[in-house]
């Protein structure tokens, strides 16, 4: 009976490891720019939508592509691109825009190449981002994931991003 009682302690405790772990763990929307992979916290993701007409807006930061309508809110749209210093790119069948609502920030879209998958981290699949200068990194870690032969998901610090962005 004592063996009993220490096998099933033994399990408990790696089911309530497990659970401690669930707890901890983000899920992160894969996006492709170009040709590398990021991750968003799915937490600040409001829609998914592909990109209608937007109005240009003039007198904005060159990465404020314009404004789109959805359902009735007018939302700001920019490219994560221009803004991490990359070149911009035609708008295929592929690229969308991700609405996200950010408690500083409010409702935004940005426009990916590419929405891939959603992906489930926990902590010790991340590595934190150290490396230069804190005010042009837009990125807070390094994921690992298992999802074949890119594994590695640059991880978006969506504060760096809209930080200093002017609508």
């Amino acid at each position: 009976m004592e063996e009993l009682n220490t096998k099933t302690s033994a399990e408990a405790a790696v089911a309530a490891a497990a659970v401690a772990n669930a707890e901890d763990s983000v899920q992160y929307i894969v996006i492709r720019l170009g040709d590398e992979q990021y991750g968003i916290d799915i937490n600040y993701i409001d829609n998914i939508v592909r990109v209608p007409n937007m109005t240009r807006v003039p007198k904005v930061q060159p990465y404020i592509l314009g404004v789109i309508n959805l359902r009735g809110e007018v939302v700001p749209v920019m490219s994560i691109r221009i803004r991490m210093g990359l070149e911009a790119t035609e708008i295929t069948k592929a690229t969308r825009i991700i609405i996200l609502k950010m408690e500083q920030y409010g409702t935004i879209g940005v426009i990916v190449d590419e929405v891939k998958e959603v992906v489930t981290l926990t902590p010790d699949k991340i590595e934190k981002a150290t490396y230069g200068n804190a005010n042009e990194n837009f990125i807070s870690g390094i994921g690992k994931c298992d999802s074949g032969e890119n594994s590695l998901i640059s991880l978006l610090d969506l504060n760096a991003v809209f930080g200093e962005t002017v609508f």
